[in-house]
């Protein structure tokens, strides 16, 4: 990697906890925060909240018939996303223990806070809790597949690819032959550092 991709691969870094200072920021003025790993509403949030919420009848009254009518193909999902799940928790929990790899945390991908939102009714926060397992697997196992592939083949494509991982910025060029050769054990100490420091860090922010 040049000199000039390592500077933009720390600005994205950097930019990126400028992102979560800012919706810090705005956490504030909505009212809420995080205290002990728990939501907590200033007082009289959650009565103006529960104000909004919609109705049942009405919710079904404005419901779009292809919306209700898709619904049982959103949630078949349901079924490939949990044996995702299952699958990458079996495969890292063996393969992880056998590089020296730090198995990535599930807890950090997939969370059901959204149900403490009392504007939802019950339809939309089981929809909501839907997303969050559904997003949050494919989240887990992407973690789970960039630890992987730094370990394994930590080299850029060719061809542009569309919102890599964030470990991807810093792999070798496609090309660089004496670069994998000579620094593969490098990335995969690296790897090791790296995701031992994200955890301690994650644990402490908990």
């Amino acid at each position: 990697m040049t000199g000039r991709m390592e500077e933009l691969a720390d600005e994205i870094i950097r930019l990126q906890a400028e992102l979560d200072r800012e919706i810090e920021a705005k956490r504030k003025i909505l009212g809420w925060r995080l205290k002990e790993g728990l939501v907590r509403f200033e007082s009289g949030i959650v009565e103006q909240h529960q104000a909004l919420r919609m109705k049942t009848t009405r919710f079904f009254a404005n419901s779009q018939a292809p919306h209700i009518l898709t619904t049982p193909v959103i949630y078949s999902m349901i079924i490939p996303f949990v044996l995702l799940d299952m699958w990458v928790g079996f495969y890292q929990a063996i393969c992880f223990r056998a590089y020296g790899i730090p198995r990535v945390n599930r807890s950090d991908y997939i969370r059901f806070d959204r149900k403490q939102l009392s504007y939802l009714n019950w339809i939309e926060t089981f929809n909501c809790a839907y997303c969050s397992y559904a997003n949050g697997v494919i989240g887990y196992a992407r973690e789970i597949a960039s630890r992987t592939e730094q370990y394994w083949c930590p080299i850029k494509h060719a061809f542009h690819i569309s919102d890599p991982h964030q470990r991807y910025y810093r792999f070798l060029e496609f090309g660089d032959a004496e670069g994998y050769r000579a620094r593969l054990m490098e990335f995969r100490a690296a790897l090791r550092e790296d995701t031992a420091q994200q955890q301690d860090t994650g644990a402490a922010a908990h």
